[in-house]
């Protein structure tokens, strides 16, 4: 009800009723109101409830999912754990597949390092007259798994026949055959038949060994009977004086001990077995007395060592390599120890080469820090970590070995042979070889073909890492192949250094090729009995391979070496019989 204020009745019980009237109706209002305000709120705490409901499973279904995104994540971790698992048991066995591989071609396939004719047909390394473009690598079909039908077939030069002359230091005997004295008559006449010249034929005849001893006569005087004699107390008798002798109080002749030594360490013969050999001479001479000489002829020629390894310090360039080798009495080792016997070529200042041999009980990196000494030139060895430390540590330009990452391709290949990776990288390497060997047979003058070289090579090179760093990520680490890639990879380096020097090949074979003679007679005589004769052989090693190595026949130099070097009182005297200074006349008559 609306009051209007401006028409409000004049009678008080009137306004009275009409306010009570109002007041009524507003109660009714508020009681209708409340009831309206009671229900909502009823409505509200019923929604808040089921709010409430709700919100506690959101909760729960909260924490369900965390658990189950935890549960997840665990399943995902283990996931992971297992497929890191298996990727290195599937590397494992790769590798262990290959080693089986290896071992089993060990055990049942040939010995010899030489490919087959399947293998030399996909390999193809280095001795064929064929293109030798890197880009011929493309030819191989990734959907091809079959071999061409047909082979081209490199060319080649034959060799003239004939027999190599026979050499002219030859002691020629002749032996005349003549025809009978009714041949010679004239059948019509029976006059001799003239003369008319000859035809020579020569066959090669052997002596066995022919033993001279040698009988040193020294004449004796005495004293003269003049005046002055008997003034004398003690008669004066002099006799000519002994030659110096090449190993003291001892029966070996320098022919002898060049025949002895040239057998064991050139022809790997060793001492029993040339003792028997006396034997059926009726030469008593033990293996222990062959021995001995050795050593003490090895101890006369020490001081020449010492010269050589000064000569190649002072050269341009030093290969370095070792091998094992077992000395059963090594002072405080056990026999069957590995010991080793190291090989250093270097170079005169007339760059004629020179082999230094030196026995090392260890394979410490300082034994080639002794051997280098104040050399600051080019160091060539393999990757042997030892040789990375003592070029660091004496700053020198150190050169790597091709020839050895050639053999871990080379390994990779004759595990499997569709191996791409391996092929192309031994196609790499073949390039480089190739462009090697053509141009060492131009003889160019040192600078050009050091320049020749660099041209020729560098873009070979540039290609060849490129395509190493993008293998690197695609091959097994511990697989052939992964092992021939991270060699490469690592030795890069060191192996491109050869690029700066003529006297320095793509690899260090020709030191390896040396030190070969040595492992030959390592097979023979298996071990050396004491630190001495080992280093004797390290002595002896090192003559004969450096007389090898300046065109000498290692018999006749020895020969001329024995025979001159007791009276060597110099260092001149001592620097003049080295190998790099006799000439192959100078020997050339030596028995």
């Amino acid at each position: 009800m609306v009051i209007d204020k401006n028409n409000l009745p004049d009678d008080p019980a009137v306004l009275k009723k009409m306010l009570a009237d109002l007041a009524v109706k507003h109660e009714k209002t508020m009681i209708q109101e409340q009831q309206k305000y009671q229900s909502l709120d009823e409505k509200y705490s019923s929604l808040d409830k089921d709010y409430s409901s709700l919100d506690e499973k959101y909760s729960s279904l909260d924490r369900d999912y965390s658990l189950l995104d935890e549960k997840y994540s665990s399943l995902d971790r283990d996931y992971s754990l297992l497929d890191e698992k298996y990727s290195s048991l599937d590397e494992k066995y790769s590798y262990l597949q290959e080693k089986y591989n290896t071992l089993r071609r060990l055990l049942f396939g040939k010995k010899s390092e030489k490919l087959s004719p399947e293998d030399e047909h996909q390999m193809r390394l280095f001795n064929e007259a064929e293109d030798g473009s890197v880009e011929s690598v493309d030819l191989i079909n990734d959907d091809d798994e079959t071999e061409s039908a047909t082979t081209r077939v490199a060319g080649y030069t034959r060799k003239k026949g004939g027999r190599k002359p026979l050499p002219e230091y030859l002691l020629r005997e002749e032996i005349i055959h003549d025809l009978t004295e009714e041949d010679k008559a004239c059948p019509c006449c029976g006059k001799e038949r003239p003369l008319i010249g000859e035809e020579t034929t020569e066959e090669l005849d052997i002596i066995p060994a022919k033993v001279v001893v040698n009988r040193h006569i020294r004449k004796k005087y005495g004293p003269c009977t003049c005046d002055g004699f008997l003034e004398k107390e003690i008669p004066e008798i002099k006799t000519a004086p002994m030659p110096p002798r090449l190993v003291p109080q001892s029966i070996v002749s320098p022919g002898l001990a060049a025949y002895v030594i040239t057998s064991k360490f050139c022809d790997a013969m060793p001492f029993y077995r040339q003792s028997k050999t006396f034997d059926r001479l009726d030469i008593d001479l033990s293996r222990a007395t062959l021995c001995n000489w050795a050593m003490g002829v090895a101890e006369k020629c020490a001081p020449l060592i010492d010269i050589m390894i000064e000569q190649i310090r002072g050269g341009p360039v030093i290969r370095m390599d070792e091998t094992t080798l077992q000395v059963l009495k090594e002072p405080g080792r056990p026999a069957e120890s590995k010991s080793y016997m190291w090989v250093a070529m270097g170079y005169t200042a007339d760059e004629k080469p020179l082999l230094v041999y030196q026995y090392h009980p260890t394979r410490s990196g300082e034994v080639p820090g002794k051997i280098l000494g104040n050399y600051d030139g080019i160091l060539q060895t393999d990757g042997y970590d030892g040789y990375n430390r003592v070029a660091t540590e004496n700053n020198l330009v150190h050169a790597g070995c091709f020839a050895h990452a050639r053999r871990e391709f080379e390994k990779a290949m004759k595990q499997s042979k569709k191996s791409k990776i391996a092929y192309k990288g031994l196609v790499y390497i073949r390039s480089l070889y190739k462009i090697e060997n053509e141009l060492r047979e131009r003889k160019l003058a040192p600078g050009d073909f050091v320049e020749k070289r660099k041209n020729a090579v560098e873009p070979v090179l540039q290609e060849f890492h490129n395509w190493l760093l993008a293998m690197k990520d695609e091959v097994l680490p511990q697989g052939y192949t992964g092992k021939a890639v991270n060699y490469t990879v690592n030795q890069w380096d060191n192996l491109i250094r050869y690029l700066d020097h003529h006297l320095l090949t793509p690899d260090n074979n020709l030191v390896e090729n040396a030190i070969r003679p040595f492992v030959l007679g390592r097979k023979n005589w298996l071990f050396s009995n004491t630190p001495r004769g080992a280093q004797s052989s390290a002595v002896l090693y090192s003559l004969i391979e450096s007389a090898k190595a300046n065109g000498l026949e290692p018999y006749r130099y020895l020969r001329y070496l024995f025979d001159r070097i007791p009276g060597a009182s110099s260092k001149e005297h001592l620097r003049a019989l080295l190998p790099d200074m006799i000439t192959t006349d100078m020997i050339k008559l030596v028995a």
